[in-house]
């Protein structure tokens, strides 16, 4: 007989989430309730309030944190997390969204780009004359 094992996702508490990923907990909590996750209450335990996280929260925050880190507003995080671990948007949808994002990556990329190039035109200016 073949005994099914059922493998637990870790759960975390707010404090070791908090650890483990670098973000400040009033962060993770804002990111809750601006609807990026839902952390869970354990129903075996009713002593505590203590809310639990699953390892897809750790990584929907790293997620968010890369977005951020190169210019997303929070709003198109939020339509990019929803886009690729929404259950309510068709596959078509989820397609179209996260190539919008690639689009409006590439522009990005391309602005930067530009500034970069003035950027440098900048430094030759002042290499070359004494300002």
């Amino acid at each position: 007989m073949v005994a099914l094992i059922k493998f637990k996702t870790k759960m975390l508490l707010i404090n070791q989430l908090s650890k483990q990923t670098g973000i400040a907990i009033h962060t993770i909590r804002f990111y809750e309730k601006s609807g990026f996750y839902k952390g869970k209450k354990d129903a075996n335990k009713k002593s505590n309030n203590y809310t639990y996280y699953g390892e897809e929260v750790v990584d929907k925050l790293a997620l968010i944190s890369e977005a951020k880190s190169v210019g997303f507003a929070l709003s198109e995080v939020k339509e990019l997390t929803d886009a690729w671990y929404g259950k309510r948007l068709t596959k078509a949808k989820k397609i179209e969204i996260l190539n919008s994002k690639m689009k409006s990556i590439d522009s990005k990329i391309g602005k930067l780009k530009d500034v970069k190039k003035q950027i440098a035109a900048f430094i030759k200016e002042l290499e070359e004359f004494d300002c």
